[in-house]
């Protein structure tokens, strides 16, 4: 057979570059493995900016959990891991804001120096302002609880029901329990509100003072 006969009666010549994409057994060649890699990073990535669109949405703390849950992370760990990257980063580009953990969940808050300028903007109105006598009684109850309002009132030396009832109105405080004691008065606790309004993980963040630290170690001892 001559080489006219040959070419005429075969398959037409390929082009070079699509010989390239074939491979001997005439199916497409695979694709690299290195790009599929490449590609967990960036699933990554767009689940860490996901959960930071949350935080700065949100103007309550939440949790791991509902992180992950919200933003597809594989679980809580791998949201917390996400998370302490996103802080990293701010702490490295020396941003004015940060993620801080309160009340068992993550928050994006202003850093503290700026303080002084954002308490300028917020408005009076905006500002929930605490007396000192109800200051004080929160404190009873934060160190105390549970804690009847007798009890409260047998340390201030004064009627404390109208600053307890404003303390549960504004959800600092609530009603935990009954006591066992004679007419089961009600027992008062902090709220989950209480931790986030002053910046704390949990109870154990409170300032330890003489005042109240013999009653806080003979409850743990109970």
């Amino acid at each position: 057979m001559s080489e006219q006969d040959h070419h005429g009666g075969g398959p037409p010549a390929q082009d070079p570059e699509q010989q390239a994409l074939q491979s001997g057994s005439g199916q497409v060649a695979a694709p690299d493995s290195g790009q599929a890699e490449a590609e967990l990073p960036a699933a990554s990535d767009r689940t860490k900016r996901v959960i930071e669109a949350l935080l700065f949405s949100s103007d309550r703390p939440i949790s791991a959990g509902r992180l992950a849950e919200v933003s597809a992370a594989a679980d809580g760990r791998e949201a917390r891991r996400l998370v302490r990257e996103l802080q990293a980063e701010y702490v490295a580009e020396g941003r004015a804001f940060g993620i801080e953990e309160i009340a068992g969940g993550f928050q994006l808050l202003s850093r503290s120096e700026f303080a002084p300028w954002v308490l300028q903007l917020q408005s009076r109105h905006q500002q929930e302002t605490l007396s000192s006598a109800a200051l004080e009684t929160l404190a009873i109850v934060a160190y105390r609880q549970p804690i009847t309002r007798a009890q409260v009132e047998d340390v201030r030396g004064v009627q404390s029901g109208h600053i307890l009832r404003s303390l549960v109105e504004k959800r600092l405080l609530k009603v935990v329990g009954k006591s066992q004691e004679l007419g089961r008065p009600l027992l008062y606790g902090t709220t989950r509100h209480f931790l986030q309004a002053f910046g704390m993980r949990s109870l154990s963040d409170l300032p330890r003072t003489a005042r109240f630290a013999s009653s806080q170690e003979a409850r743990q001892g109970d």
